[in-house]
């Protein structure tokens, strides 16, 4: 099972699409359309922060579970950036003391059980896609939702700007499973037919570096 990292914007979706067609696999998404709560959030975050994080914790954990019954599914986004996004969310006063608490055991509790219930112990990749801030304002702008737009709340500039900048950190701490990041900025593989091409190269050399290292 693959699983995609990044920002907002840094195109997981489109990866994802592309690299389930590439392995003839299924793909996992974000619930984001159908999602009740996310317009509530960026309305008020500091009244749904912690609603908004067990929703997707919710969700994150029902597709790993789904993900991990087959071979090569990919996964837009997963239960392991869960903490990234939402302790984000608390240091910038949108979530109390006891929110994070009791979101903090909750999560232990379900990374505890993950094993058992999707019958596999972790991924067996992590795709992150790296993007600078400006490519992901860009993407933001491009896609169009309006409750995401810097015109809806020009506050979301600093929370953009502090979510792209954690993210770095967080792959270089990241340890559930191998790993791989691409430069999106490079290799717009959104736009670009040959950097999709190389995207996918680059994927499935890592893939076949894992199955043989996993062999031995």
């Amino acid at each position: 099972m693959i699983v995609l990292a990044g920002t907002i914007g840094a195109g997981k979706s489109s990866l994802t699409a592309m690299l389930s067609e590439h392995l003839g696999s299924q793909a996992f998404y974000e619930s984001i359309e159908d999602n009740e709560v996310l317009p509530l959030f960026y309305a008020n975050p500091e009244q749904y922060a912690f609603l908004l994080q067990i929703y997707f914790l919710n969700k994150r954990f029902e597709s790993i579970k789904k993900a991990m019954q087959d071979d090569n599914n990919v996964l837009d986004r997963s239960i392991y950036e869960d903490s990234l996004l939402f302790h984000l969310n608390a240091d910038l006063g949108r979530a109390t003391d006891t929110e994070v608490k009791v979101y903090d055991e909750l999560l232990d509790n379900m990374m505890e059980e993950l094993p058992y219930a999707a019958h596999k112990k972790h991924p067996d990749l992590l795709v992150h896609i790296k993007v600078s801030f400006e490519t992901m304002l860009d993407r933001i702008e491009k896609r169009g939702r309006e409750y995401e737009q810097l015109s809806f709340d020009p506050s979301l500039y600093d929370y953009y700007k502090e979510l792209n900048y954690r993210y770095d950190q967080w792959y270089e701490d990241y340890n559930e499973s191998p790993k791989i990041q691409i430069d999106g900025d490079k290799l717009n593989f959104v736009e670009d037919a040959e950097a999709r091409d190389i995207v996918l190269q680059l994927i499935d050399e890592k893939i076949a570096e894992v199955q043989e290292i996993s062999v031995i």
